[in-house]
């Protein structure tokens, strides 16, 4: 669950008066990013797993991949599902209980920009068709939440799913084996695709928002972005909070998407698979 976060008059004011002369409290300008941080392999005891930090706001992420039936519509492909964590311990304004909206809404999101995408080969993830298949599990859980955690959250998605490596199977026996094989988790490289949200705050259309920044913004737009022959493909698309976009943001958000995707989406490719 998770309870609603305020700030006060004033602080907004400020935050808006400081985007009007093309500003932010932190010193960056609105479409900067904050710096990205990832550390690789913090857990033994999972196929992959990462950290990623934009600033302050932290999550961790792990792929974990188990033997199941498949599903009676896909009896030769693998599974996948896609689960978020926002812990107390990330934020006061998340509660224990189970999942709230927030949390619900970020593994959704994350979940249908990679499967949309293509970026999983769920037919190599089958073992014997009807039978047994591969599932694979993608874990995310908040560690510190200061703004941003949709693209956060599924930049680490992404980078531990292009790092898996599959379990050891024995075929003939039926059973795994434990550790991990040197076969990487099947990945489609030429369709990666990573998330990028753009906020409207006093009309002005900001990229990677603080906690604060998030709280009083109009609207929220997340893309999800791939290749298209060196140009921005859109693979999804998702809207958040109350706010309207009118025709001319949406102009502006679509010219931003190809602009950010020019300087990113090289440094997102290294993050997932080193070149």
């Amino acid at each position: 669950m998770t309870s609603e976060y305020i700030i006060s008059s004033l602080q907004k004011e400020k935050i808006i008066e400081y985007l009007a002369s093309g500003k932010r409290l932190d010193g960056r300008g609105p479409l900067d990013y904050r710096d990205i941080k990832v550390e690789m392999n913090i857990s033994k005891n999972a196929e992959a797993s990462v950290r990623v930090k934009f600033g302050k706001t932290e999550v961790i992420a792990g792929v974990k991949i188990a033997v199941v039936a498949p599903y009676p519509d896909s009896p030769n492909a693998g599974t996948f599902m896609t689960t978020v964590e926002l812990h107390p311990m990330a934020s006061e304004h998340f509660e224990i209980g189970r999942p709230g909206i927030k949390s619900v809404e970020l593994a959704r999101v994350i979940d249908r920009g990679i499967r949309e995408s293509g970026f999983i080969d769920f037919d190599k993830l089958c073992i014997k068709e009807g039978e047994k298949v591969w599932q694979v599990f993608l874990d995310i859980v908040a560690i510190n939440d200061d703004g941003n955690m949709m693209d956060v959250a599924g930049l680490a998605g992404i980078i531990a799913l292009g790092n898996a490596k599959m379990p050891l199977y024995n075929v003939e026996e039926d059973k795994l084996e434990g550790g991990l094989s040197k076969e990487s988790l099947p990945i489609n490289e030429s369709v990666l695709s990573f998330n990028m949200t753009f906020h409207s705050i006093g009309g002005v259309i900001v990229c990677d928002v603080s906690e604060d920044e998030e709280a009083i913004s109009e609207y929220r737009l997340s893309i999800a972005v791939g290749d298209n022959n060196g140009k921005p493909r859109i693979t999804a698309m998702q809207k958040g909070k109350g706010g309207a976009i009118n025709s001319n943001d949406m102009e502006k958000i679509l010219k931003l998407v190809e602009d950010k995707y020019k300087s990113m989406f090289p440094k997102i490719r290294k993050y997932v698979f080193g070149k």
